[in-house]
C-alpha cells in the first residue's frame, strides 16, 4: 500500500511520517523504514524522516513525544523532530482546533525537512467513522466522501487497513504504541462512534458495515471531484468581479442543475472571504433567484451578504433610464426584468 501511494505520488525524494506515537501511525512508520532502509522505492530514491506533534492537551503528553520521538530515531527515520503546539480553539470545537493546530505543525515540519509528501497513519476504520458521522451532521457529498487517499502532500496509505492490521504490525515489530484516551472518552462524538456506534452496528447488520462505509466514500469521492470539476468551470464562466464583490447572471444560475447551482453559489460566497455555507444557507441564498418576496440580503458565513439585483435597478445604476423616464409614454408598462443578478459581496466591518 505505502509502495503504491509513494509511486502515484511521483516517488518523492523526502517523505515524511506524521506519528502520534499511536498503533496506527507507528505501524506506518514501522513500514515507512523498510523503505528507509532501502534506500529507493522501485529503483528510485528516498529518504523518511518523522514529526511528532505535542498538543499540550494531557498530562505527560511532552514525555510521551519525547519517547515516540526515540522509537522513530531506532527504527531508522532522519530527521526526526517533536513540534509542541498550542490549541487555541477559538471558534471552533476541541478536535477541530488540535486538528487545525496539528496540520500547521505538520505543514511547518514538512517544509523544513524539504518533504514532498507525509504520510498519515488513517486507516478503513477512521474513514468508516467519518461517513458516520457525516451521515449523523447531514452534510453533502463532498462530506460524506470521506478522507482522501490523496490530497496535496498529504498521503494516507492505510486506509484500506482495518485498526486490528496496525496493531498488529506493532506487534509483529515489537513496537509499544501509545493509546490515546481520547480515543474512548465519550465526550467526543468521534470517541462514542468508534467505541459505541459501529460496533453496535457490526453487531445487528452483521460484519463488513466497516467496509461498506468506506466503500460508500470512495464511490462519492468520484462524484465529489466530478461535481467538483464542472461547478469550478461553471462559475469561472459565469462570475463577472467588480469592487470587491463578484456576480452571478440571474438567468444563468436558474438554468443550471441544482446540484451545481448550489456548489457554484457556495464558491461565490467562499471567494469573497466566506465559509461554507450550511444547506439552509444555501437554500436562502438560491430563493432570491426565484423572485418571490425579498431581494434579500442574505448574510452568508464568514460575513458575505447575498442579495438579488433586478434587470432594471442594474439599468438605473449605470445611467440607462426605462422608456418613462426617457421621456416615453408613462402609459406604457415596463418591461419585466428579463436577466438580473445575484451579488456577493464582503461586509463591512462595524466602525470603531
Amino acid at each position: 500500500m505505502l509502495q503504491n501511494a509513494l509511486a502515484d505520488a511521483a516517488y518523492p525524494r523526502h517523505v515524511m511520517v506524521a506519528c502520534s506515537g499511536g498503533p496506527d501511525s507507528l505501524a506506518l512508520a514501522a513500514v515507512a523504514s523498510y523503505f528507509a532502509r532501502r534506500g529507493h522505492v522501485d529503483g528510485h530514491p528516498v529518504t523518511v524522516g518523522a514529526a511528532v506533534v505535542d498538543h499540550q492537551l494531557q498530562d505527560g503528553s511532552a514525555a510521551i513525544a519525547a519517547r515516540t520521538a526515540k522509537t522513530l530515531q531506532e527504527l531508522g527515520l532522519s530527521p526526526v523532530e517533536v513540534r509542541t503546539v498550542t490549541v487555541a480553539g477559538a471558534g471552533m470545537g476541541p478536535e477541530a482546533a488540535a486538528r487545525e493546530a496539528r496540520h500547521a505543525a505538520l505543514e511547518a515540519a514538512a517544509a523544513e525537512q524539504g518533504a514532498e509528501a507525509v504520510l498519515l497513519g488513517h486507516t478503513l476504520d477512521d474513514q468508516a467513522e467519518q461517513v458516520l458521522l457525516g451521515l449523523a451532521r447531514g452534510s453533502g457529498t463532498r462530506s460524506l466522501a470521506g478522507m482522501r487517499p490523496t490530497r496535496g502532500k498529504l498521503l494516507r496509505p492505510f486506509l484500506g487497513l482495518r485498526r486490528a492490521d496496525t496493531e498488529e504490525i506493532c506487534a509483529v515489530e515489537e513496537l509499544d504504541p501509545w493509546h490515546d484516551p481520547t480515543n474512548a472518552d465519550p465526550a467526543f462524538a468521534r470517541s462514542r462512534t468508534r467505541v459505541e456506534v459501529l460496533p453496535h452496528l457490526e453487531e445487528k447488520l452483521g460484519p463488513g458495515v466497516a467496509e461498506s462505509l468506506a466503500r460508500t466514500a470512495a464511490i462519492l469521492q468520484l462524484d465529489a471531484d466530478y461535481l467538483e470539476d464542472v461547478a469550478e468551470s461553471t462559475f469561472a464562466s459565469l462570475v463577472e468581479r467588480d469592487d470587491g464583490g463578484l456576480s452571478l447572471p440571474e438567468e444563468a444560475l436558474r438554468a443550471l442543475a441544482p446540484a451545481i447551482r448550489f456548489r457554484v453559489i457556495a464558491k461565490a460566497a467562499a471567494d469573497v472571504g466566506g465559509q461554507q455555507p450550511s444547506y439552509q444557507r444555501l437554500l436562502a441564498a438560491e430563493a432570491l433567484l426565484r423572485r418571490q418576496g425579498s431581494a434579500g440580503p442574505v448574510e452568508l458565513p464568514g460575513g458575505v451578504s447575498a442579495y438579488r439585483l433586478s434587470l432594471a435597478q442594474l439599468e438605473e445604476s449605470k445611467g440607462n433610464p426605462g422608456p418613462a423616464a426617457a421621456g416615453g409614454s408613462s402609459s406604457v408598462p415596463r418591461e419585466r426584468a428579463r436577466c438580473g443578478k445575484l451579488v456577493f459581496r464582503p461586509q463591512k466591518p462595524p466602525a470603531k
